[in-house]
């Protein structure tokens, strides 16, 4: 329904403030969504059932981070396990060499903390690499959302129209993001002129290139292009 407003003045008279009557729509209007929207929402919110998005809201693209940050963790863990379970089965020829006694001569109570030892770096390797990959954007037909996974414990996820972003653009540093294509994406909005950083995302040309486009396109009021 259309908004519409509508005054009359009554005449004015010494000591008679003026009165105005306004008539307004007792309801927005409502966002027309087509059949073809709508099932691209639907299939949206069944593949990613975590988001919060709007009616007609779908999601065009989800740009994950790129393997490469899973290394350092992953090697480190690997080795303190490896470490770790050749001093449990060389640890007779250990005591014997350096001829160790008392307590610290017992191979199971060295092999039980080893075990327990063991468990924790599987443990912390299997965190850190979800809370890694737990971190992402997507790219909708209305907004950019990012999922920032801090901690085991702690997500939150943050949300900026596409009609904020003033500017969108990607950096490389060092031979080893141009090796294996990751970078860092930059969105710069309007007005309070905040800006958001993703790190570690994989061809960051690739989707700052589309998020370009899918920005251009929303601002002019065009159909969005979701291939």
């Amino acid at each position: 329904m259309d908004t519409q407003e509508s005054s009359h003045q009554t005449p004015e008279q010494p000591g008679v403030p003026s009165v105005v009557h306004i008539a307004r729509a007792v309801e927005p209007a409502k966002v027309v969504v087509t059949p073809e929207v709508q099932r691209k929402h639907d299939s949206s919110k069944l593949l990613h059932p975590t988001l919060n998005l709007s009616e007609g809201e779908y999601v065009i693209r989800a740009v994950r981070r790129h393997p490469i940050g899973l290394i350092a963790p992953l090697v480190i863990g690997t080795f303190l396990i490896a470490l770790t379970l050749t001093l449990v089965f060389s640890y007779g020829d250990f005591v014997e060499r350096f001829m160790i006694t008392g307590e610290l001569a017992n191979g199971s109570l060295v092999s039980a903390l080893a075990f327990i030892f063991i468990i924790a770096v599987a443990l912390g390797m299997a965190v850190s690499s979800y809370v890694y990959l737990s971190n992402k954007f997507f790219l909708t037909n209305e907004s950019v959302i990012q999922e920032i996974q801090q901690s085991l414990f702690s997500r939150r996820e943050q949300t900026v129209s596409l009609a904020n972003i003033e500017d969108a653009s990607f950096t490389k540093r060092g031979i080893l993001q141009y090796i294996f294509d990751y970078g860092d994406v930059r969105l710069s909005t309007e007005g309070d002129e905040t800006t958001y950083r993703f790190s570690y995302v994989a061809s960051p040309k690739e989707h700052v290139d589309k998020l370009n486009n899918v920005i251009e396109a929303f601002k002019n009021g065009r159909p969005v292009d979701d291939d």
